[in-house]
């Protein structure tokens, strides 16, 4: 029962060279990157602290899910909900990310991925957006791998920009309401036009979405590890993805 909210029993596993994803591999990923606050404080450290060890296990995973030909990865980064924040953790979170871009972009080109924002961008401060359009320019042929990047986002407030989109279209007439469907909502979501998250993976032991993805991830396999996200290693999405293979995926069908 609830397997599909199975947790990690961190158990030792084989090393990630000497195992086939080639049966069943996840074709996107999504990832909740929790626990970087709680990382520090268990050190005695800031919490911008776990930011930056966050970012280094971010551009571990990223370079994984190269290696490991998974060729979508979405990571929430930045969510609307996280302007409540103090201030001063706010601008650590943007510097980090203008850091990021500008320290990382060569290497990701170089590895053939491609930044693909999501959320709202606009709204983020103008240095960051700039670092950003400059990422997505650069990438932007890149086919190896498509890395969202969940930026002022939210699941209920990318719903009502769709909803806002299709009112709109109705309303001009270039719509009619028997037009309405699930394939059309989609088209309007930030991820339009790319498959669901086959995974959705939760580091830190929190068995919440956190207004991450809420469409999107109505059929994905979600797996949860108690490893807070600066700890997370290629070693536990090895395990997550091991992990999704064995699940039997019936997309509310049954088996034949």
């Amino acid at each position: 029962m609830f397997d599909f909210l199975r947790k990690s029993k961190n158990k030792e596993q084989p090393s990630p060279t000497s195992i086939q994803f080639k049966n069943g591999l996840p074709n996107h990923i999504a990832i909740i990157m929790d626990g970087n606050g709680r990382w520090a404080e268990k050190r005695g450290l800031p919490r911008t602290f776990g930011h930056r060890q966050g970012v280094e296990a971010l551009r571990d995973i990223v370079k994984a899910c190269v290696e490991l030909e998974v060729k979508i990865l979405t990571v929430y980064a930045f969510s609307t909900e996280n302007w409540k924040r103090p201030k001063q953790e706010i601008d650590v979170l943007m510097n980090l990310l203008i850091e990021y871009m500008q320290s990382e972009i060569k290497e990701l080109n170089k590895q053939g991925v491609k930044i693909n924002p999501i959320g709202d961008i606009a709204s983020l401060p103008p240095t960051v957006v700039n670092e950003i359009e400059k990422a997505v320019l650069m990438t932007k042929n890149n086919d190896k791998l498509t890395f969202n990047l969940a930026l002022n986002y939210g699941g209920r407030a990318e719903m009502v920009r769709a909803f806002k989109n299709i009112a709109g279209l109705l309303q001009s007439g270039e719509l009619r309401k028997e037009d309405i469907s699930e394939f059309l909502l989609e088209k309007h979501l930030f991820t339009s036009g790319q498959p669901d998250p086959d995974l959705l993976i939760r580091p830190s032991g929190e068995y919440r979405l956190s207004n991450f993805l809420l469409w999107q991830t109505a059929y994905s396999e979600f797996w949860v590890t108690d490893v807070l996200w600066p700890d997370f290693k290629k070693k536990d999405l090895v395990e997550a993805i091991q992990d999704y293979q064995i699940r039997n995926r019936r997309f509310g069908g049954l088996d034949i």
